[in-house]
Formats: structure tokens, C-alpha cells, sequence
């Protein structure tokens, strides 16, 4: 059973940054293919980032260039800096893991993601 904790999340002002963690248990973890998505109230979810157990990283296009995902597998934690904060940013983050030996071939937004933690919540205003 796996289970993700993300923090991180505040009130911040346009133009301001934030450093979103997710913890992550599971002796698998390094091998997971992980992602970040943020979803508003009435909205669709919107996958952010993705990052797999060699570091390779891939971004929706918002967010290419402000946002940067990584990992450090010795603390079992995923991490979300969000820099030049917009007021369209503010939604519930999510952290995800996609525990699949194909999707650690092949990690990317579209992956069937199959754990997701309870959500840290971003505000920009």
C-alpha cells in the first residue's frame, strides 16, 4: 500500500514562489514514475509535471518554465517548486505515483496514475 502526504501549500502573492513536497512510503519508491497535478472546483484535473527514477522530468506547457519537479529518492519525497506565481495557479495540488513497470519505461502525464495524496492547497492573491 502506498501512501503520499503533500505539503507546502499557502496563501502567496502574484510573482511569488512555493516549494511543494510529497512524501511517499513504499520500498519501491525510486522506481515510480511520478507526477503533480492541481485541479480548481468544477474543473477538470490538470497534469503539471511528471518525473521518473532516472530523473527524467517532462511539463505541461502552462507551467514549462515556472515549474520544476524532482526527487530525492534517499527521503522518499517528490518535490514541486512553483515559481512566478499567477492567481490562475491557485488550486489543490496533488501528488501522484504510477506504480506500473511499464510506466517506468514510460512516464509521462498520460500514465495510469494509481495512488494520489489528499491534496495541499495553493493560493495566489
Amino acid at each position: 500500500h502506498v501512501q503520499l502526504v503533500e505539503s507546502g501549500g499557502g496563501l502567496v502573492q502574484p510573482g511569488g514562489s512555493l516549494r511543494l513536497s510529497c512524501a511517499a512510503s513504499g520500498r519501491t519508491y525510486s522506481k515510480w514514475c511520478m507526477g503533480w497535478f492541481r485541479q480548481v472546483p468544477g474543473k477538470e484535473r490538470e497534469g503539471l509535471a511528471t518525473i521518473d527514477s532516472s530523473g527524467i522530468t517532462a511539463y505541461a506547457d502552462s507551467v514549462k518554465g515556472r515549474f520544476t519537479i524532482s526527487r530525492d529518492n534517499s527521503k522518499n519525497t517528490l518535490y514541486l517548486q512553483v515559481d512566478s506565481l499567477k492567481p490562475e495557479d491557485t488550486a489543490m495540488y496533488y501528488c501522484a505515483v504510477a506504480v506500473d513497470v511499464a510506466w517506468q519505461l514510460s512516464c509521462h502525464l498520460g500514465a495510469r496514475f494509481d495512488y494520489w495524496g489528499q491534496g495541499t492547497q495553493v493560493t495566489v492573491s
